[in-house]
């Protein structure tokens, strides 16, 4: 797999406006027709991909959301996914169904010139007058010099593909070696309902598991503009929501089954975090292996709906052996038990049709394991804008009140929170009933729909809330931001810190499922040396906490949690298999710089004549120069006094 990229220039050429709106066309193995209107910005960047000889650079400037745009493939992680030619070649590569029939794959379009995503307005404005007050033809006359133009930098080190990236940067022994790329990557973020020692790994005896999955990342054509609104925040919002419930419900009802909490990182780009915990399983290098795993639910994208129904898609391949179909049946079972009294229900799939991209793709390579996808679309992705910008806030109708302050609208109840409350609910009941919980609990576990809501609107619309910086450590509020955060799963640091998205989690997790504890802040840092606390089992985490009414000072704490971070690199990289068909092999290039600049150049006539002033000038310089240096003692000689003068 090549290093993802977006090619490198510091060309420069005069600025044009094309009519670009950014959408895709309909494509897949089944159906090729493309609707006039989607159709268009495909067809217009590969018009000028094959043209780049004359293309210097695109800028392209996000307008209102299109009818549907998907630069994702029609087959997301179809190379790395469970259904491969050995595994069912009937269904390896979307073959029964095309999740995603939006997809033009124009993320995965190699351009030869920079393409730049603009957004401030102002800046914008700027660029489209320069342009109408040179370029712009009137009245079908010509160009009227000078014209406007623009110089786009950002010059990439790496080349060709991972292999050939990272073998330059393995191959750098000078003593400042310049990486040329880095492979992706992140944490995973994990809970126990009940705590493992953390230093002890492999298998478990007599401990029997149930994962509740989600991912956390997305991507769009420019990745650090994802939001994936529907893509994966939807998904791991509810089993947020879910944990918070369960929780609370765990603590007085003992259960058979342990229960993990699992939100994997880097999933858009061929399943990096659950494939690392699955080769962590396998290698006795996790807490758990695979045979302590019991069951499987993942919670994929359920807040596009388009009725009462959510959809509970499984493996047909696995369901081939009776023990898995048994387990399976009796997991959806339990869900569509558990929707008693809600406002929606769970039906099951056609048994043919295979799981729809997910996590659990990554278990099944490994094990046959019974499991469930839990998805608000029966075939096709129901999310129009899969793995674009435009998979955002607006896309879920996220909208408020006009005249609300922003902690009004924290605090506010939209119609999506009440769905995925609903929704959560179900999941912590299932949930509950497959760790062995005692039924007669199950219809007091309720999720809460104002942690929800304020899920929703910290992550879709404004981090920088006072309810996020509540649940945060004090050296990590700069994080939050008048806006999403990114949903991008960015490079693997050697520095052992998480994105801004993993942090957020992490912590809203533990605030969700852990304990407040009355620890200073000193013993928070060092908990081991308290004769009651352990590292091995928990985490320790000081955050700031809410500020009283009539007070300026907030009242800090420590929270005991469960939660931990757990490495999210591609095993390909552990291994040096940097052409892995097994493995993600994702890498990022490293940038020298970016930017950009505009200014106005002359006719080719004017610098043509300029060019012969210059060299007139040069010529008539060096002529006078040669001149004065041959007539020097004639030009600047002076009067000599007489040797015998006397003061």
């Amino acid at each position: 797999m090549a290093f993802e990229q977006r090619t490198q220039s510091s060309l420069y050429g005069p600025v044009g406006v094309i009519p670009l709106h950014q959408v895709g066309y309909t494509h897949s193995r089944k159906q090729s027709t493309p609707s006039p209107l989607t159709s268009r910005t495909k067809s217009i960047m590969m018009k000028m991909k094959n043209a780049s000889s004359r293309v210097a650079g695109v800028v392209v400037v996000p307008k209102t959301s299109p009818p549907e745009f998907s630069p994702h493939t029609t087959c997301p992680n179809e190379n790395t996914g469970v259904y491969t030619e050995t595994y069912d070649h009937n269904l390896a590569h979307c073959n029964t169904t095309v999740w995603n029939p939006r997809g033009n794959g124009l993320s995965y379009e190699e351009f030869d010139f920079p393409v730049f995503s603009l957004k401030e307005d102002n800046e914008t404005e700027v660029i489209k007058q320069c342009y109408f007050d040179h370029n712009r033809v009137v009245n079908g006359s010509g160009l009227q010099y000078p014209l406007c133009a623009m110089q786009l930098f950002s010059h990439m080190h790496a080349v060709t593909d991972t292999a050939t990236c990272m073998r330059r940067s393995s191959m750098d022994f000078s003593t400042s070696p310049v990486m040329v790329c880095d492979p992706l990557g992140g944490y995973n973020v994990c809970a126990f309902i009940r705590p493992y020692n953390s230093t002890a790994f492999g298998h478990k005896e007599n401990e029997s598991v149930v994962i509740a999955a989600a991912r956390l990342d997305s991507k769009a054509f420019f990745l650090e503009d994802s939001t994936g609104a529907e893509g994966s925040v939807s998904g791991f919002v509810t089993l947020l929501a879910a944990a918070q419930a369960l929780c609370e419900a765990t603590q007085e009802a003992p259960r058979t089954r342990n229960i993990l909490f699992a939100f994997f990182h880097g999933e858009v780009f061929d399943y990096i975090g659950s494939s690392r915990m699955v080769y962590d399983m396998k290698n006795n290098m996790f807490v758990i292996d695979l045979d302590n795993v019991h069951s499987i639910l993942e919670i994929g994208q359920v807040a596009v709906r388009s009725g009462t129904n959510l959809f509970l898609h499984s493996d047909p391949v696995s369901r081939r052996n009776n023990t898995v179909h048994d387990e399976v049946t009796n997991l959806v079972k339990n869900l569509q038990s558990s929707t008693a009294g809600l406002n929606f229900s769970f039906v099951e799939t056609d048994f043919s049709q295979p799981l729809p991209p997910s996590s659990f793709q990554r278990f099944l390579r490994a094990r046959a394991i019974p499991g469930i996808v839990l998805a608000d679309h029966q075939t096709d992705f129901n999310n129009r804008y899969y793995e674009s910008f435009y998979d955002n806030a607006a896309h879920l109708n996220l909208t408020y009140p006009s005249n609300l302050s922003p902690e009004e609208q924290l605090e506010f109840v939209t119609d999506t929170a009440k769905s995925l409350t609903e929704v959560a609910t179900a999941v912590a009941r299932t949930l509950f009933k497959q760790a062995g919980g005692n039924n007669s609990q199950v219809n007091k576990i309720n999720a809460d729909p104002k942690t929800v809501t304020q899920m929703l609107y910290g992550f879709l619309v404004r981090s920088n809330n006072s309810w996020f910086q509540a649940v945060m450590a004090p050296e990590l509020k700069d994080i939050l931001q008048p806006n999403p955060p990114q949903y991008y799963v960015g490079v693997a640091k050697s520095s052992h810190q998480a994105n801004a998205l993993t942090y957020l989690v992490q912590y809203l997790l533990a605030n969700l499922t852990g304990t407040a504890t009355n620890l200073t802040q000193s013993q928070c840092k060092k908990p081991d040396e308290l004769p009651n606390e352990s590292t091995y089992l928990y985490s320790y985490l000081w955050v700031q906490g809410m500020v009283p009414p009539n007070s300026t000072q907030r009242e800090s704490f420590c929270v005991r949690t469960a939660v931990r971070l757990v490495k999210a690199v591609s095993p390909a990289f552990d291994l040096g298999d940097y052409v892995s068909k097994e493995y993600s092999t994702w890498t990022k290039s490293q940038w020298k710089f970016i930017k950009a600049r505009i200014f106005l150049v002359a006719s080719r006539d004017l610098e043509m004549l300029t060019l012969g002033v210059g060299v007139a000038v040069l010529f008539t310089s060096l002529l006078v120069t040669y001149f004065v240096s041959t007539k020097a003692d004639v030009l600047f000689s002076s009067v000599r006094e007489p040797n015998n003068a006397a003061y």
